[in-house]
């Protein structure tokens, strides 16, 4: 399914929806949180945005990365990208594994916050530098970074090295 909507919606678009939903369920389970002790249903708010925060992370912020760094790199760095890509994430992964225990002892109901201005970083960072790589080559993605227009005739990667290498 998500193939099929990555293609009809474009990268960047499911890519920002996903972290501003992300963004509003973790605001939701914040004020979930904080309310739970005055309201008892507020239990039911924060699991509806703890479902909706994997629903938007599955939609956007999950497989969408994995998209663009693909598509932002040509073959022969491409490897390279996606390995750092990879290590990032899975460090990242664990350090908030391991730390997320402490930080909600810390926090309290609050603990949430943090996540929420990290995605709001992450959404502006996002918003104001990455491109739609939806059906672009990789010179057009390069020619967006560069701010260029790019040459008449699209060049091939072997003649973009070539290019290089004269340079």
């Amino acid at each position: 399914l998500q193939v099929f909507l990555v293609e009809k919606a474009g990268r960047r678009s499911l890519f920002l929806a996903g972290l501003m939903g992300m963004l509003l369920s973790a605001v939701a389970m914040t004020v979930g949180l904080v309310l739970l002790s005055q309201f008892a249903w507020m239990s039911y708010v924060s699991m509806v945005a703890i479902f909706l925060f994997v629903i938007f992370f599955e939609v956007g912020p999950g497989p969408i990365p994995w998209f663009i760094v693909a598509e932002l790199f040509s073959q022969g760095p491409r490897p390279a990208a996606i390995a750092i890509a990879g290590f990032c994430n899975w460090t990242c992964n664990f350090i908030v594994g391991m730390c997320f225990q402490y930080i909600a002892e810390l926090c309290g109901a609050y603990v949430f916050v943090i996540f929420a201005a990290l995605l709001l970083v992450f959404f502006l960072f996002a918003y104001f530098k990455v491109p739609e790589t939806k059906g672009k080559s990789f010179e057009e993605i390069a020619a967006v970074f560069r701010r260029t227009r790019l040459p008449a005739k699209p060049m091939t990667e072997l003649e973009a090295l070539r290019r290089s290498e004269e340079a």
